[in-house]
């Protein structure tokens, strides 16, 4: 067994937040999610949904390492609202997750410690509200191997506990499966007779 940790914490569900003061109001939404375009459609959908909005302010990590990562104040001073909202996905350890907060202005400058403590709490509302979960950290491989050797490349899946996704079997064969991080190396040893992509 290797000696990393191949899992993390993240949130199954899309959950909400909401924190008001001085008549502002500030809309959290956590969003769970695996790539940048998915971060990107959700973005773009809750800037149409509430386009009267002042600001989309958002935090984003992705992955087991939290890599890649983005942060935006959308308009508010540097760092009141963007940063805020990523401290607390670091806080509670969590990734593979998007918050957006919504800023409704209610007429009433909140200055820099209102705006942290605004964006902040509207955060952990919303992250309070959603079941978080854990996950485990693999790569995808393609195998390509003969068909002969098809008992021999089901034995050793079925040896390491991985289902194979995608099938195709003819003279050649190929599959596609999903291996944990701590158990690429196994996964490659075991297979090494094989054509592994």
């Amino acid at each position: 067994m290797n000696p990393f940790s191949d899992t993390y914490k993240s949130i199954s569900a899309p959950s909400r937040g909401i924190y008001k003061e001085l008549g502002s109001k500030f809309l959290a939404f956590a969003y769970p999610v695996e790539t940048e375009e998915q971060v990107k459609e959700i973005i773009a959908g809750l800037r149409k949904e509430y386009f009267d909005a002042r600001h989309h302010c958002f935090a984003w990590r992705l992955g087991l390492t939290g890599e890649p990562w983005r942060l935006s104040d959308d308009g508010e001073p540097s760092s009141t609202a963007g940063r805020p909202i990523y401290g607390q996905l670091l806080s509670q350890e969590l990734s593979d997750v998007l918050v957006v907060v919504v800023r409704y202005f209610g007429g009433v400058k909140l200055g820099v410690p209102g705006l942290i403590r605004a964006y902040r709490t509207a955060t952990q509302d919303a992250l309070a509200q959603a079941a978080i979960v854990e996950k485990v950290a693999g790569e995808r491989f393609t195998v390509e191997f003969d068909y002969m050797q098809m008992n021999d490349v089901m034995k050793a899946l079925k040896d390491l506990g991985l289902t194979p996704e995608k099938q195709s079997f003819d003279l050649s064969c190929s599959l596609e499966v999903r291996v944990r991080l701590s158990q690429v190396e196994d996964f490659r040893r075991q297979l090494a007779f094989c054509r592994i992509n």
